[in-house]
């Protein structure tokens, strides 16, 4: 997602910061092409127009053209905008101490409605809040029985009334989370292929019956410029009081969904990456702007390996590489942790420096289960001393992986690459912070894995 967009503003700055001197006519011309860009990648035009316009009146109230690094100046006011654009601060989803607090969620058929809330219901419970999902979806074949299979998966109970009107099921459910201390009730809505008045007036009766305390507008960001005009007759009818961005992991050029929050001057709640129901994020502004500018995010970064790495075991392992006792096992165990952060490419996305080198490179996450197939192959005493592994080893390990042997050799020669950069980190030279570093590394971008 924002690709493009990405692309062109990286291509945009680079061409003004290779410039031997800034003018007032090369301002304007990046001004021009950061619009061209805006629009390339599907943003409201208003909001382009307005956004650039902003970017020019600062650029020369600063004085751009005489400052000493015109181009790193320019490309703070654009990221500066873009975060302003973006709503400026996180907003967090406000609760209050009723019991229970409702969150009514709204939106389009196959807006991922159903998904994110039973994503949302899991980061609550994160949080240590008892939710409940309601399906108030009576419409959509199979629509309760997938948030039933989703509560299932985290264990989240799920009220459910076949047969009843949404309206009447809203009202059984908060009766329901009372008597069973659920302080949170999650009421998954109908929705349709395109805006129409039953499913509008279906969803003013169930705010109207449960008198919700957040309403969350969830946006398919794939779905262009459509996004921008359902956003708008939803919260006219609805009042909503957020945005939430689904399929932010696909393709699209993404520019509508930039457009949302500046055009119902609603705020981005969260965002969802994935299918998998831990894969949901707090929006924060400026770390999407940093994204969409191609700075990496690092503070995502850290919370994702905070949220996946066991303290203890983290120190044991730095116990481990200190004295040069890393083994192939652990080497698994770390590869299982990366999985656990999400897609590779968007992780190393979130690295300064090199998002704009992974952007179009092909990342083969099946590489990573293959490498753990391998080293699961392997007995014990191999991954704890892989110089034993000799050619007739190497085949067996080759046969019970489905690798090749050139495969095994490609990993042991990476492995053994690895534990020379760490016998001279454990000498202290980089010091700790580098040593954790290197622990929770990836497999060497060179490294071909068929």
């Amino acid at each position: 997602m924002f690709e493009q967009i990405s692309e062109k503003f990286e291509a945009i700055f680079h061409r003004l910061s290779g410039q031997a001197r800034i003018s007032d006519d090369n301002i304007s011309d990046a001004v021009r092409e950061v619009r061209r860009a805006l629009l390339e990648g599907d943003v409201n035009y208003k909001v382009a127009r307005q956004f650039t316009d902003e970017v020019q009146k600062k650029a020369v109230g600063r004085g751009v053209v005489k400052s000493l690094n015109p181009g790193q100046v320019f490309v703070k006011i654009v990221y500066d905008e873009l975060v302003q654009l973006l709503g400026g601060t996180t907003s967090e989803l406000e609760l209050t101490q009723d019991i229970p607090n409702v969150i009514m969620i709204a939106g389009l058929q196959g807006s991922g409605k159903t998904t994110f809330a039973a994503k949302l219901a899991n980061h609550l419970r994160a949080k240590g809040r008892y939710p409940l999902l309601v399906a108030c979806d009576v419409h959509r074949p199979a629509a309760i029985d997938q948030l039933e299979t989703l509560g299932r998966q985290i264990n989240i109970p799920v009220y459910l009334e076949r047969g009843e009107s949404a309206v009447e099921i809203a009202k059984r459910s908060i009766d329901y989370a009372r008597k069973n201390a659920r302080d949170i009730a999650i009421i998954d809505t109908a929705g349709r292929l395109h805006v129409d008045e039953e499913m509008m007036r279906e969803a003013e009766g169930v705010k109207s019956a449960v008198n919700p305390h957040q309403i969350l507008f969830v946006v398919d960001s794939m779905t262009g410029q459509d996004a921008v005009n359902t956003a708008q007759e939803f919260n006219r009818r609805l009042n909503f009081n957020g945005v939430v961005l689904t399929k932010l992991d696909g393709d699209a050029r993404g520019g509508a969904a930039l457009s949302v929050r500046s055009v119902v001057q609603k705020p981005i709640k969260f965002v969802s990456l994935g299918e998998k129901l831990d894969q949901l994020e707090v929006f924060h502004p400026d770390r999407m702007a940093s994204r969409i500018l191609g700075m990496g995010d690092v503070v995502t970064l850290v919370e994702k390996v905070q949220q996946q790495v066991d303290e203890t075991k983290a120190a044991k392992l730095e116990q481990r590489l200190r004295k040069n006792e890393f083994t192939l096992e652990d080497f698994r165990d770390q590869l299982r942790e990366i999985k656990k952060m999400g897609p590779l490419k968007d992780v190393l996305s979130m690295i300064p420096g090199v998002s704009s080198a992974v952007r179009n490179a092909t990342v083969d996450e099946k590489a990573l289960v293959r490498i753990e197939s391998v080293i699961n192959s392997m007995t014990i005493a191999e991954r704890e001393k892989p110089h034993i592994i000799d050619g007739r080893r190497r085949k067996r390990i080759a046969a019970g992986s489905g690798t090749t042997v050139q495969d095994i050799n490609r990993l042991l020669k990476q492995f053994s690459e690895m534990q020379r950069m760490f016998k001279t980190l454990s000498k202290g030279k980089f010091g700790k912070a580098a040593l954790a570093n290197a622990a929770y590394g990836i497999p060497h971008a060179k490294t071909k894995f068929k």
